[in-house]
């Protein structure tokens, strides 16, 4: 049976690997302890300047486009 939440979180360098951070607030709801087993799905977050241009016949407010961009640049 799998139980499964998304989260964003960023990739860390530990010695000579990459490890990400589980916020304590997910291992706290989903009562996870250390050594336990878990399953990790795992997809590369893409901005929107790489989708920029990628979708030739999707149609598009310009300038709510480059809003979002410009969102998302801040956050």
């Amino acid at each position: 049976m799998y139980n499964c939440m998304a989260i964003e979180t960023q990739l860390k360098k530990w010695g000579n690997s990459i490890g990400i951070v589980i916020p304590i607030e997910i291992i706290q709801d989903k009562d996870f302890k250390e050594g336990e087993r878990v399953i990790v799905n795992i997809e590369k977050k893409i901005s929107s300047r790489q989708l920029f241009g990628s979708l030739k016949e999707w149609k598009i407010n310009t300038q709510k486009f480059k809003d979002e961009i410009r969102k998302e640049e801040h956050d």
